[in-house]
């Protein structure tokens, strides 16, 4: 197992169902990336692997819709799925870097979105109490005229 895959597994053991979300964008944004280097280098069997796997990627994410409970959203991200879906063949069949490329920044864009989600719903840090008329100091008295600096 590479560091990579390491890092990945130990990040999805503790990740909530949003930040799983978010991993699954990242990881079929990196696949497709991979898909567009080996275009380039014009290793066939690589690209469709890396494009295979960004599919099934896809397909998780569309199977998790929850279309009951999604309303809106979820109709919207099913449809964006399978604009992606049609795209990524598309970019297969006609073999094209700019098809690839623009389903990346598709994708880029969705995952930011989620990213902001997971961001407004952090829980926010507890802020110290400051109270409002501060403790005398623990010290012996003294007079003002005995104190110097």
């Amino acid at each position: 197992m590479d560091a990579r895959s390491t890092y990945r597994e130990a990040v999805v053991r503790g990740a909530s169902p949003l930040r799983l979300v978010i991993c699954l964008y990242e990881q079929a944004i990196d696949d497709l990336r991979r898909a567009g280097l080996a275009l380039e280098k014009g290793d066939v069997e690589e690209r469709t692997r890396k494009i295979n796997h960004a599919l099934l990627v896809i397909a998780q994410l569309q199977r998790s819709l929850d279309m009951e409970r999604g309303g809106r959203v979820a109709k919207n991200l099913e449809w964006f799925y399978n604009l992606v879906r049609a795209g990524l063949f598309e970019a297969q069949v006609r073999q094209s870097p700019s098809i690839l490329e623009r389903q990346i920044s598709q994708l880029a864009l969705v995952r930011e979105a989620w990213q902001e989600v997971e961001r407004a719903t952090a829980a926010p840090e507890p802020s110290p109490k400051k109270s409002e008329s501060p403790a005398p100091p623990n010290s012996s008295p003294t007079s003002s005229g005995d104190w110097s600096a």
